[in-house]
């Protein structure tokens, strides 16, 4: 196992800059994720860690080696991709045992080393089998199975989980996570979903147009989102933005109510602002009404209902129980606690409270 670091890490191509110097620690046997919208330099910066890719200038460090002018195969990671790269004409004991084709070890230490990659990934049944008799979620263990077989210092994880259906992108979740648990293994896995990163994830790394954003563990990036950016973008549905009006510990909306906000910093009076409220925080009926709607669509979950809310030609998002949900076209009164509002400045979007 090793550490991995990222310093002041740039990459052009050509003229177009992906990278604005990137500082970025992940400890020994921690698993990050990074994640953001297409374009925001998630993957370039794992295929420069991986050594696919060449920096414009910075340095990765693994462990305590620089390995900017290492090849892949001198730098002790194995990558999984998107794509499952397995060879269709193998067995599954081939493809997995293929990472180990140039290791200086007896042919029985190899099979031995085979057979223990497929207990732990639940394969030992299927190690005879060409990849045209696995399902997707087998091919990507296969692949997972091919990088663990060298037992690299650092797995690197590429969208893995992209060409699986729902249901198999959640058991291979819960796969990864467990398999980081059993082995310990550093893992840098790279994502555009952010459910998958909130429930992978010892830290999110939350990028957009090649700038980290906010590092956190998912309760931080969640509960204390750093700028309008990171609040919107993790949580689904997303985040509801109200604009106002700061005086004092409390904000005036649009709509004239006055509303409580804890801990609010570095606000001068009368400064406009942006209250956030997750769907989550935002309940219907309630003892500390805020807004006032009529529902216009109604979403049942199961033990919860999401109810969206026509207020001052807005929409905005709340719940409420499922199993008394209120009706379409229903009048309602949404409530939420100050503690669990968010405050942003309008201009920057940089957290203020």
């Amino acid at each position: 196992m090793a550490s991995v670091a990222l310093r002041k890490l740039v990459k052009f191509y050509g003229k177009t800059q992906v990278l604005h110097g990137i500082d970025l620690t992940v400890a020994d046997g921690e698993f990050i994720v990074l994640v953001g919208p297409s374009g925001c330099g998630k993957s370039t910066s794992l295929r420069i860690i991986s050594g696919l890719e060449g920096a414009t200038s910075g340095d990765v460090l693994i462990g305590d080696r620089i390995v900017n002018n290492l090849e892949p195969k001198e730098r002790d990671i194995a990558m999984v991709f998107q794509n499952y790269a397995i060879y269709p004409h193998m067995s599954v004991r081939k493809n997995i045992g293929f990472g180990l084709r140039t290791a200086k070890m007896s042919k029985v230490d190899k099979a031995t080393r085979v057979n223990e990659v497929a207990d732990i990934l639940g394969m030992t049944q299927l190690l005879d089998r060409k990849p045209d008799q696995l399902s997707g979620g087998q091919r990507q263990r296969v692949a997972i199975g091919r990088a663990m077989v060298r037992n690299p210092a650092v797995f690197l994880f590429d969208e893995p989980l992209s060409n699986l259906d729902a249901q198999l992108r959640t058991q291979m979740r819960l796969e990864i996570k467990k398999l980081h648990q059993r082995v310990g293994n550093t893992i840098i896995f790279v994502t555009h979903d952010q459910i998958e990163a909130m429930t992978m994830a010892d830290r999110i790394v939350i990028m957009k147009d090649g700038h980290i954003q906010q590092i956190g563990t998912p309760q931080e990036v969640y509960h204390q989102p750093a700028n309008l950016f990171v609040a919107q973008f993790i949580g689904a549905p997303a985040m509801n933005i109200f604009k106002g009006h700061a005086y004092n510990d409390r904000v005036r909306l649009d709509n004239n109510q006055l509303i409580a906000v804890a801990g609010i910093q570095n606000v001068v009076s009368d400064q406009t602002v942006l209250v956030g409220i997750r769907p989550s925080d935002l309940t219907v009926g309630g003892s500390s009404p805020m807004l006032e709607g009529t529902v216009s669509v109604l979403e049942p979950l199961g033990s919860e209902s999401l109810v969206y809310v026509s207020v001052n030609d807005s929409e905005v998002i709340a719940t409420a129980s499922g199993r008394s949900p209120p009706a379409v076209g229903d009048k309602v009164s949404l409530s939420a606690i100050a503690e669990n509002l968010h405050l942003f400045d309008a201009d920057s979007g940089e957290r203020l409270s």
